[in-house]
C-alpha cells in the first residue's frame, strides 16, 4: 500500500473489504474545496443476465500499474489529493470492488480527475473479473 506520496495519498489492491471512510480520511486537505468519490459495487445483473457472484484477479504488476495511473492523473489534473483502491478475490452482490477519489480546489477539476482515474484504471491496470451468471454461464472481463 502507498500512502502520502504528494497528491497520491492511497493506492492499494487488497483482498480485505474496502472502506469509504479510509479513502476519505486519506484525502483530507484544507485547500480542497471539492472532493469526488466513486464507489464501484458488484451488481446483480450484467448483459441482461442475473449475476451470482464474481472474483477479481490481479496480475503481479497490477499494483505498480495502478501507481503509474494515479501518478499520471495527479500530473494531468490540478488535484491536491487522490486515492484508488481495488479489491481482489471473491466478492458478493453489493460488495465494494473499487473506490477512487480526488480532491481539488474546485469541483469541476475533482470530477474530471475522478473520471479519468476510474476510466484509466479500468483500461490499463491488469485486474480481471470472472463473472458467474445465474443461468450457469460465466465470463472473464478485462483479460488480454
Amino acid at each position: 500500500m502507498v500512502t502520502d506520496r504528494g497528491a497520491v495519498r492511497l493506492v492499494d489492491i487488497r483482498e480485505q473489504p474496502l472502506q469509504v471512510d479510509e479513502v476519505l480520511a486519506a484525502l483530507g486537505d484544507a485547500s480542497s474545496g471539492g472532493l469526488t468519490l466513486f464507489v464501484g459495487r458488484v451488481r446483480d445483473h450484467d448483459h441482461g443476465l442475473g449475476v451470482r457472484g464474481l472474483e477479481y484477479s490481479a496480475h503481479p504488476t497490477a499494483l505498480d500499474a495502478l501507481r503509474r495511473v494515479c501518478d499520471e492523473v495527479a500530473r494531468q489534473y490540478d488535484v491536491q489529493a487522490l486515492a484508488a483502491v481495488h479489491r481482489v478475490g471473491p466478492l458478493r452482490i453489493g460488495d465494494i470492488a473499487v473506490i477512487v477519489a480526488t480532491a481539488s480546489s474546485h469541483r469541476g477539476t475533482a470530477f474530471d480527475a475522478s473520471r479519468a482515474l476510474i476510466d484509466t484504471l479500468k483500461a490499463e491496470v491488469p485486474i480481471w473479473k470472472h463473472q458467474r451468471f445465474a443461468d450457469g454461464t460465466e465470463e472473464w472481463v478485462g483479460t488480454p
